[in-house]
């Protein structure tokens, strides 16, 4: 009895250390205490195996956290220098950003150039298993930390797929991940830059591409198309200097919390990158947090039209906070609202311009019937030089994978270059 009195006493110190002081007499938090308290006493003497103190403690933090919401959670201290390792952009895994939904994991997108991405993870996929192991049952960490393991190791997952009638398996072996988070290249006329995710090196990379871009194309450049799709986030000062880039003035984000003081608002100072160059952003539903702060603010400003899908919603911050030789919480603190007011939680971007990513057909030529094809016709003055354009255009084909989106917005970039040199003549 007297091991449950201490225990009650250092957990209600703890409590009463962290609430407000008109919360420290409350009786109803205390009886729930003394709840808790004999439920500790019973698995500790009547539970069919031993179980220590400690992973009964840690047990009960992990559930605290987990029942919040599908992003708060407790790292161990093994957890809390992988994820300060990853926010730098290098860390061991499979590359993928997952959530809970429905006791599943769900992936939000898998990082490009990653063993995920590599074995055709996509985002919408539900993990059901984990070597044969079901999720259900495990909070967000401990499927994470299942995930993880020894470079050149492999596992397996269970995917359900929303299109796909049964699950299936997939076998993933782990690698240590280095994330290049800006990747670019001239698409026709226009400036292409894809962000994977936001890192420490995100701003510097955005910057590095569009001296290169500027150099390539010069003033030919009709555009930039800033390419956010599966791209799940990362670092909140990243995501604005990325929006900063683009804009001469105005708010960013403001991120509320419980508290008016937690409030904060973050404002772009003077300075386009693109020169005031016309700017498509591409989107989709794995399009998240740190995504949809730049697609929301450079929206909200006039200044980029959002082309593709609905983004994921995630509109929540979460502030890590270490704990003193025991790894730390991470704990949603506050909500992201976009320069116009609109909470990004649960509600995702909108695109301007909704674009279903599609698989395009060319229709055959052979088909086609014109003058030249009519019997007895007059030869036109480069008839005879004609050899066939197809050959040609097969030649000149792209290697990647025709994408519907991205031709979508360089059309988009082109038609405004057109529509305003028409407007100056």
């Amino acid at each position: 009895m007297m091991r449950k009195l201490i225990i009650l006493f250092g957990v209600a110190v703890l409590l009463s250390s962290a609430q407000p002081i008109h919360a420290q007499n409350d009786s109803d938090t205390y009886r729930q205490l003394n709840l808790f308290g004999d439920i500790f006493e019973r698995i500790r003497s009547d539970y069919v195996k031993d179980v220590s103190d400690a992973e009964l403690i840690e047990s009960a933090i992990k559930g605290m956290l987990a029942a919040l919401d599908p992003h708060s959670g407790y790292l161990n201290a093994k957890s809390y220098r992988e994820m300060q390792v990853q926010t730098r952009g290098e860390f061991g895994g499979l590359g993928i950003e997952v959530t809970m939904e429905n006791g599943l994991v769900r992936v939000i997108s898998p990082i490009e150039g990653t063993p995920a991405f590599r074995a055709g993870i996509t985002s919408g996929d539900l993990i059901t298993h984990i070597d044969g192991n079901a999720v259900q049952g495990l909070t967000l960490s401990e499927a994470v930390e299942k995930m993880r393991g020894p470079v050149d190791s492999t596992l397996t997952l269970t995917i359900a797929r929303p299109d796909v009638d049964q699950p299936f398996d997939v076998d993933i072996t782990r690698a240590v991940i280095t994330v290049q988070s800006v990747r670019f290249r001239v698409e026709g006329d226009a400036g292409y830059i894809r962000i994977s995710s936001f890192t420490e090196k995100t701003t510097s990379g955005l910057e590095r591409a569009m001296e290169s871009l500027n150099e390539q194309l010069g003033d030919a450049m009709t555009g930039v198309i800033l390419d956010l799709r599966g791209n799940p986030g990362g670092l909140l000062d990243q995501a604005v200097k990325v929006s900063d880039a683009f804009l001469d003035q105005g708010e960013i984000v403001s991120t509320r919390g419980r508290r008016s003081g937690d409030s904060q608002r973050f404002n772009a100072r003077r300075g386009d990158i693109a020169n005031g160059k016309p700017l498509v952003i591409l989107i989709n539903g794995g399009s998240a947090s740190a995504s949809e702060i730049v697609a929301g603010a450079l929206q909200d400003h006039g200044r980029a039209v959002i082309l593709g899908t609905k983004s994921f919603g995630k509109g929540s911050v979460q502030t890590i906070i270490p704990l003193a030789g025991q790894g730390a919480m991470r704990l949603t603190t506050s909500l992201y609202y976009t320069p116009s007011g609109r909470s990004i939680q649960a509600t995702g971007i909108d695109p301007d311009i909704v674009v279903e990513q599609a698989r395009l057909e060319t229709v055959g030529s052979r088909s086609r019937r014109n003058e030249a094809s009519l019997p007895n016709h007059i030869a036109g003055q480069d008839e005879d030089s004609a050899d066939g354009g197809d050959a040609g255009a097969a030649a000149q084909a792209d290697e990647r994978p025709f994408d519907f989106q991205l031709a979508r917005a360089v059309d988009l970039l082109r038609g405004i270059s057109l529509f305003g040199k028409k407007i100056v003549n």
